[in-house]
This record gives structure tokens, C-alpha cells and sequence, in this order.
């Protein structure tokens, strides 16, 4: 059988079968490499490796001989081969292979240091001169690869129509791929010449402002006080944060011992249970720091799922509102598993880790603890460090609360005004070189 045609004279053709010298092993000694020769190509065909013909595994195939003169006809073992042409120029490579048969044709393939190995000896049923088999110790298949000009010389030929088209599409396609690289070259140039890189690197860098804006809570520039930068209407609706009077009342009524038990079993992260410690005696302003203590908790445990499954997440204790808050504001969309699911993704983390951040300004006058926030978050101290700079939080350095892991290397944001220029994050940072 002929990859590319169907054979009209069989007498034009020889044939030469090689078989594997290797007789006692149970696998090589039924490899066999078929060749056929006409006066312009050559074919070559073979019964091992991955590209093998599914067809003589699954039934057997025989030859009948009939003697005209006795009657008789005698039937023959047959195997089907598939006859690959083999061009100028065709290399074979097969990278999983610890090595490979190579069939080297001395009329095609002009190489020097062709030489015969007799580790396969071949039976002739024809004419064979011409032929010199190399073996270079072979584990796999035998593969016969077309560089792409000649495959396309050879589909010109006497391919299909199928492959003719899909030829000529091709050499469009690239005709066409080489006149838009060439016009979006001319245009970039044209661009840089006339606005000027600074020019271009300062839009790339409000491109950036813009994206990371979109994560952030809305942010007044012009406001004349802290406190109206974030608003804390943005961050929690008159609605929402009447829903939290019942959950806060628990930390609103928080006696010492409950809270030495609280941070026992860790019920709570540390900046709300360092915080839990300074409750205002004033009724009022005790409730609402308990119940902005509570959202905070909320958002840092929420911000630890990975894909939310479970109709409360957070709890049946969570109100229905707070609950809707977070999967819509803080969760996107994904398809799984023939089901739409919600996921905290990085991106939707890093907006959590913003809001987390507002709304400990709010607590806390406008200065804040990063590194507490970062450990009770699980982030690393740049990432948090990037999205303090985002909300335009001036970083400084000081000596956390006795008790607290590292507690003499902490990073304090600090909200004030003016409001620092707004800068994209610089990217991947430089490594540091180890001695």
C-alpha cells in the first residue's frame, strides 16, 4: 500500500526486505523494513514502531501462489505495508528514541561516510544495487520525516485536491502574515515617531493605574479629611451594615476571659483580636467598631476559599446581604465541571486584601498595621506592600505589639494628606544574589 497513489505498474518496481539480525529476541526478530525502488522515488515501509499499521495486529492477512500449470495454489504469511516516499534530503529524527534505523540511499542522499553494518541482513526479490543499511541501535520506531519544502514539491506532483488547496492556502497565508508584520512594523514606527517613547511609556503607565484601579474602592482624591478618601459608604451600605448589628453583638459584649479563649483557638484573626482588646466604653461607638471587626474577620476568611460550593460559605450566622456582597463583589465566574462556580481568584483576593485594608484605616485612625494584615491574609509582605501603594498609603517602618511573630520589623500604612502620586507596581523585583 502507497501513501500517495495507488501502484499502476508493478512491474516498474523492486523491492529489497531487511529483516532484524537479532533472531532470538522475541519482539526483533519479527521486524522487517521494506524498500521499493522506481526510477524517480524511492518508498520505504516497515512493521515496528508507533506509526505502524494498526491493521496486521488485529487480523492476519495471507497471499495465494496458483500454478497454472498443476492447479495448485499455495498460500503465504502476508503483512500490509505502508510505502512512505523518501525524498533528498529527508532526515529522520525521533527525540524519545535512544536511537533509530536510518535507510541510506547513496543516489539520493550524497553524504559522506555512508557505510554498510550488518546488523540487518535482507533476502532480495529484486534488484537491490544502490541499497546500504545503517543501524544505529534502535528501542522505538522508524520514522521517516519531510522537510517542508520537499513535502510541498511532492503534494504538487501528485497529491490530492484536498492537499493541493490546503497547500496554496498555506503559502497565502504566509504571504499574508509577512504584509501585516511588515504594516504593524511601519505603524509602530510611525507612532514613536510622532508621540515619542516618554510620551508612550507615561500611557502604558496610566493603562496600568486604570487596571489596577478596578480592584481598588473608589477613591476621592479631592477630599479635604482622611475619612473621606474611602468613604466607608463604599466599603459598607447603610443596609449592609445595619445586617451586622446582630452577628457584632457578640464582640460587642466580649468579656476578657471569652477573649483570652477566642485567641486561644485562634477563632479570630490577630488584628481583630488585637483590636477586640481596645473597645471603646462608649456604647455607639463600641457597636460600630464591633461590627466593622466583624466584616473585617468575615472578608480575611473569605479571601482563604479557593471555589465556594456551599450556599452559606462563611456560615448560617453570615446575614443573607453580606453573603450576596461576597459573591457578587468578591468572587468571578468559572465553568467546571458542566457547573458554574464561583472562585476566589488572585485577582479577587488582591481586591479583598484592599477593601481589608480601607476598612482597617477606618479602624484604626488611618494608620495600620501591613504585616499584621499581610500574616493574617497568608500574603507575601510585596504583594500587600503593592496594594498599600495602590490606595496611596505612605509606608513606613516600626516595632509591632510585644508577642507578635517579628514583631521589630513591621510596615505601617499611613493614609494622609496630600495623597502620594500614584504609581503602576514596578513589576518582577531583582533577585538577590547569594554569596
Amino acid at each position: 500500500r502507497f501513501a500517495n497513489g495507488k501502484l499502476q505498474q508493478p512491474d516498474s518496481l523492486s523491492f529489497t526486505m531487511y529483516r532484524n539480525r537479532d533472531t532470538a529476541h522475541p519482539r526483533k526478530r519479527h521486524r522487517r523494513i521494506l524498500v521499493s525502488e522506481t526510477e524517480r522515488l524511492c518508498y520505504v515501509g516497515h512493521n515496528f514502531g508507533n506509526e505502524v499499521m494498526k491493521c496486521n495486529s488485529l487480523c492476519r492477512y495471507f497471499v495465494g501462489v496458483l500454478d497454472k500449470n498443476s492447479g495448485q495454489m499455495d498460500v503465504y504469511n502476508a503483512e500490509i505495508f505502508n510505502m512512505q516516499p523518501l525524498l533528498s534530503g529527508g532526515r529522520c529524527w525521533q527525540s524519545q528514541l535512544l536511537g533509530c534505523f536510518v535507510l541510506l540511499i547513496p543516489a539520493l542522499f550524497p553524504w559522506h561516510g555512508a557505510r554498510t553494518d550488518p546488523s540487518l541482513l535482507y533476502r532480495g526479490c529484486g534488484r537491490s544495487s544502490g541499497f546500504c543499511v545503517l543501524l544505529g541501535g534502535c528501542t522505538g520506531c522508524f520514522n521517516v520525516c519531510l522537510c517542508l519544502v520537499q513535502m510541498d514539491l511532492c503534494i504538487e506532483a501528485f497529491g490530492t485536491s484536498k492537499q493541493k488547496r490546503a497547500l496554496s492556502s498555506r503559502r497565502m497565508n504566509a504571504v499574508g502574515n509577512d504584509i501585516v508584520n511588515t504594516a504593524v512594523t511601519k505603524a509602530a514606527a510611525n507612532i514613536i515617531d510622532a508621540k515619542g517613547v516618554t510620551a508612550l511609556m507615561q500611557d502604558m503607565a496610566q493603562d496600568d493605574v486604570q487596571n489596577i484601579s478596578a480592584f481598588l474602592p473608589p477613591c476621592h482624591e479631592d477630599a479635604d479629611k482622611p475619612e473621606h478618601v474611602y468613604k466607608f459608604e463604599d466599603i459598607l451600605s447603610p443596609a449592609e451594615y445595619e445586617a451586622l448589628q446582630v452577628p457584632a453583638a457578640a464582640l460587642a459584649s466580649i468579656t476578657a476571659e471569652e477573649l483570652a479563649k477566642r485567641a486561644e483557638e485562634r477563632s479570630h484573626c490577630s488584628f481583630v483580636l488585637e483590636e477586640l482588646k481596645f473597645l471603646p466604653t462608649d456604647e455607639k461607638r463600641r457597636d460600630h467598631k464591633a461590627r466593622c471587626l466583624w466584616f473585617l474577620d468575615t472578608l480575611i476568611k473569605f479571601s482563604q476559599l479557593k471555589v465556594i460550593k456551599k450556599k452559606h460559605p462563611i456560615g448560617p450566622e453570615c446575614p443573607h446581604i453580606i453573603s450576596r456582597k461576597l459573591m457578587k463583589n468578591f468572587t468571578s465566574l468559572t465553568y467546571n465541571d458542566g457547573s458554574i462556580q464561583n472562585l476566589v481568584s488572585a485577582s479577587m483576593k488582591a481586591k479583598i486584601t484592599a477593601y481589608v485594608i480601607a476598612l482597617a484605616l477606618h479602624i484604626s485612625n488611618f494608620q495600620t498595621d501591613l504585616t499584621v494584615l499581610q500574616n493574617d491574609m497568608k500574603l507575601p509582605e510585596s504583594r500587600i506592600l503593592d496594594i498599600a501603594k495602590a490606595l496611596r498609603l505612605r509606608i513606613s517602618k516600626a516595632k509591632g505589639m510585644p508577642g507578635m511573630e517579628n514583631d521589630e520589623n513591621h510596615k505601617l500604612g499611613t493614609l494622609s494628606l496630600p495623597l502620594p502620586t500614584q504609581k503602576a507596581p514596578e513589576g518582577q523585583r531583582k533577585r538577590k544574589k547569594m554569596n
